[in-house]
């Protein structure tokens, strides 16, 4: 197969993989409502049972990266279309708290394979990497926008187990189908995009620790308003929404996220990454700020806000590692990356489930604009650390 054609089926299977990866992994907080209802137990009590999943999200990226150099990065996306699958399954089995828990967990062990993975994959095979980058992100906001609605459609209509066991025996298809048309990894368009310029700096300790510490903060807000959106929308909206609805508005909300990551993609080939992100993580705490504070169209519009930001920042961290990492060390770089946001945001199931007993969704809301704060200083720091270096390199025009 020549490398176009495999770059092109590549691309094709990572973005899918991407949607599914968002997809699957959002499905519980949906169909919570709906297993609430039936079992008879609280909100708090069934959404705690997903920390587990959301742990093991972050907390197993860490080898992702070391397995996919060790045994192919094409065998580990088949590993995770196969058990994503699997335990789509085994969580649709479920009868008890235990069992939600247990599955739930083994469903977060196998969403972890994708990022670390498929990043890789995607920044080794991308033509223009803004671009690609962008319509990766779309994937995967759309794969967390469609989460909600279809979820909640099939739990009305067909019971909760039908919202996992549908996408499931999708995964098992697509694995298949992988297998078949992507005979391996291959060099593909890496001269075009994984081959592009590391941008060298003068103080790389500095700028770890404050990309680490944005990383930190934006898993929290990321994962506390995915999580908790479709709950905030059912009580702060408009009480007594049918299920249908509460998942149609939160994937309209999503959407926007959509769009930002496309424009993010097309900023990103043209202007300074440092610049970028000081203007994008401004709009996560007045986003979460707004939504905190009010209920109705103003909670909405803060809503919008705060996804546009977050699913924005994704795309650009991402095009971060690509620029300011060897290519030799990009996998396990996203590996660091994944298990640094999304194993601190894992605990923030408990944390919501805490909050929201004690203050309701204001609390939690309030809470999760402090990390956007955080974000926006740690951005800011980033631009002022790496001024000098972009000085220094457009000396020699001058």
């Amino acid at each position: 197969m020549d490398s176009e054609t495999l770059s092109r089926r590549t691309l094709r299977f990572v973005n899918v993989a991407h949607a599914l990866d968002h997809y699957v992994l959002l499905i519980y907080p949906t169909a919570v409502i709906a297993i609430a209802a039936q079992t008879g137990l609280g909100y708090g009590e069934l959404i705690g049972l997903a920390t587990g999943a959301f742990v093991a999200f972050g907390l197993c990226s860490l080898p992702m990266g070391w397995l996919a150099d060790r045994f192919g990065r094409r065998n580990m996306l088949a590993v995770f279309f196969f058990s994503y699958g699997l335990s789509c399954f085994g969580v649709a089995s479920a009868g008890s708290p235990t069992a939600f828990a247990l599955w739930l967990c083994v469903l977060g062990l196998a969403s972890a394979i994708y990022h670390p993975v498929g990043s890789t994959m995607l920044v080794s095979h991308a033509r223009r990497l803004g671009r690609d980058l962008g319509v990766n992100g779309v994937w995967g906001n759309f794969g967390a926008a469609f989460a909600s609605g279809i979820s909640a459609f099939l739990a009305a209509h067909l019971g909760w187990q039908a919202a996992f066991l549908v996408p499931g025996a999708l995964c098992l298809a697509l694995g298949a189908a992988f297998l078949a048309l992507v005979p391996g990894d291959g060099e593909g368009g890496a001269r075009a995009g994984g081959a592009a310029p590391v941008i060298a700096v003068s103080r790389p300790v500095a700028l770890l620790c404050v990309f680490g510490l944005a990383i930190l903060a934006g898993g929290m807000t990321f994962n506390v308003t995915s999580i908790a959106m479709p709950k905030v929308i059912d009580e702060r909206l408009a009480s007594g929404l049918p299920l249908a609805l509460i998942g149609s508005l939160t994937t309209l909300i999503f959407v926007f996220g959509a769009l930002t990551q496309l424009a993010m993609g097309r900023l990103i080939d043209r202007f300074s990454l440092p610049a970028l992100f000081a203007s994008l993580s401004v709009l996560q705490p007045i986003g979460l700020g707004i939504a905190a504070a009010t209920s109705g169209a103003p909670l909405l519009l803060g809503l919008v806000l705060t996804i546009a930001a977050l699913y924005g920042q994704v795309v650009l961290n991402d095009a971060m590692i690509a620029r300011y990492v060897p290519a030799a060390y990009r996998a396990r770089a996203y590996s660091v990356r994944y298990f640094v946001g999304f194993t601190a945001s894992g605990f923030v199931v408990p944390m919501i489930a805490l909050l929201h007993e004690r203050g309701g969704f204001g609390l939690v809301l309030g809470t999760a604009a402090l990390f956007g704060l955080v974000i926006f200083v740690s951005a800011l720091g980033f631009l002022t650390l790496t001024r000098g270096d972009r000085a220094a390199a457009l000396a020699p025009a001058e």
